[in-house]
């Protein structure tokens, strides 16, 4: 039977229902996003191998800063390094769509468990692929283009339900949106922290040199702050999509070359073909096969419609709207709790808050024998690598959970300790002012969590006053 005609899967399913969230939809711009991820997966994964990154920072630490209430605990030398090869594994199977529903678990798991083992590695990016691993468990993207698809030739279809093209757009978007809306603060207003990272970057082509200039800085700010709020409005609409493309493109390939962050940008451009009409992968290969004709059949279509009437809807819908809501919520939480959220590092995470701030801090902590009043420093290499402890610098809720850890060493040794920290920090340039306040022992405070510490003083040193 002849494929459908460009634009005829619309006419196929029937006026009305097109824009249902259980709607046919072309799986090629799904099945190259599965590809693609699988691939950039793979990818970092020998990153860590090649950069000895698995032994830094989860082998060497005697202690991680892992996240509550999992408190996880590394494998070892020898279950990390199996644990990633595993994950290089699976990563290959979502690739090639090769028992790709076992897959997709056990990379969100695996995944998910490395993430949380150590706050201080904490990377927007990486919290993108845990959300991403979790969608991709969902959404059958091994229907085409997939060994399963040639072993269990029941499974295959050139077509998908609407929702599940949709979810990984909105994934893709949700960084997008709101890295824009975050950027909406006087700090980012006035060029910081822009203004002090780029004039490490005076040699970059063109522009470089105009790096020193305040007007560039600005423009770079106010620019960065437009193109992610319309970047997404500017995709969905057909008529500047392709423009839209070129401009997120070529603000990636800056990226990559300004900072240090892996594979986020090019991740990140991969994705955003997914704004295209799904079908495009398939029309780009058709272009160089002289096709002129989809591979999608009247019979594809009646399959689909059987199959999806007997799909209940309501538990998906349901899972869609919480999983989304919670999305939507969980970064303006921060507007809930008092004070700079770039400063108290309260509301901070999982919010899609990138590159905003500049952050440098001291930290001492003294422990304090109830018994005998006798306080002692701690040395912090005796606990903590190095880039463990330039991480906790100026990150109240990292503070707190090495106080946490310090209470708990000394009553393993039969002391009850009080512990208090002198801390400074400097943000985006500002001259140092202290952050907690040293006469609380800390250890005492319940764990910052999404609430208000009244043991984190306020910022109060103008971004006028900058540090020398």
């Amino acid at each position: 039977m002849n494929g459908l005609l460009k634009g005829e899967l619309n006419e196929v399913w029937g006026k009305g229902k097109w824009h249902n969230l259980f709607a046919p939809v072309d799986i090629a711009a799904v099945v190259l996003f599965r590809i693609a991820f699988g691939f950039i997966m793979f990818w970092e994964v020998t990153r860590y191998f090649r950069h000895d990154w698995i032994y830094r920072y989860w082998v060497e630490p005697l202690w991680n800063f892992s996240y509550g209430p999992f408190n996880f605990s590394p494998l070892g030398i020898n279950g990390m390094h199996i644990l990633w090869v595993i994950l290089g594994i699976l990563a290959l199977f979502i690739m090639f769509g090769f028992l790709y529903r076992i897959s997709t678990v056990l990379f969100f798991c695996g995944f998910t468990y490395t993430f949380l083992l150590e706050q201080g590695r904490y990377l927007n990016h990486f919290y993108l692929v845990v959300l991403l691993s979790f969608v991709l468990i969902f959404i059958p993207a091994n229907r085409y283009y997939s060994i399963d698809a040639r072993i269990w030739k029941n499974i295959k279809s050139p077509v998908i339900e609407a929702w599940c093209l949709w979810m990984v757009r909105f994934m893709i978007a949700v960084p997008y949106f709101f890295g824009g809306v975050a950027k909406i603060n006087p700090d980012w207003l006035q060029g910081y922290p822009l203004r002090i990272w780029l004039l490490g970057d005076l040699d970059f082509p063109i522009i470089g040199p105009y790096f020193t200039e305040y007007w560039m800085i600005l423009i770079m700010s106010y620019s960065g702050l437009l193109l992610d709020l319309f970047i997404v409005p500017a995709l969905l609409w057909k008529k500047t999509r392709k423009y839209g493309f070129v401009v997120i493109a070529l603000f990636h390939i800056m990226n990559d070359q300004l900072f240090t962050i892996g594979i986020f940008p090019w991740f990140m451009m991969l994705a955003t073909t997914l704004f295209f009409d799904p079908s495009w992968p398939r029309q780009f290969r058709n272009f160089f096969k002289n096709k002129s004709k989809l591979l999608i059949t009247k019979d594809d279509i009646s399959r689909f419609e059987s199959y999806v009437n007997t799909v209940n809807r309501k538990p998906i819908l349901i899972g869609i709207s919480i999983f989304c809501s919670i999305q939507i919520l969980l970064p303006f939480r921060h507007l809930l709790i008092p004070g700079n959220v770039h400063w108290t590092e309260e509301g901070h995470r999982y919010s899609w808050h990138m590159k905003l701030r500049s952050k440098r801090g001291y930290t001492d902590f003294f422990v304090k024998n109830k018994a005998d009043g006798v306080t002692t420093e701690i040395d912090l290499y005796a606990y903590l690598q190095d880039w463990q402890i330039d991480d906790m610098d100026g990150k109240p809720y990292m503070i707190w959970e090495f106080a946490d850890f310090l209470r708990k060493e000394y009553a393993l040794m039969g002391m009850d300790v009080e512990v208090y920290v002198d801390a400074l920090a400097s943000l985006n340039g500002r001259k140092y002012q202290r952050i907690i306040d040293q006469n609380v022992d800390i250890a005492a405070q319940p764990k910052p969590n999404f609430g208000y510490a009244d043991w984190i003083l306020p910022l109060t040193t103008p971004l006028s006053e900058q540090r020398e």
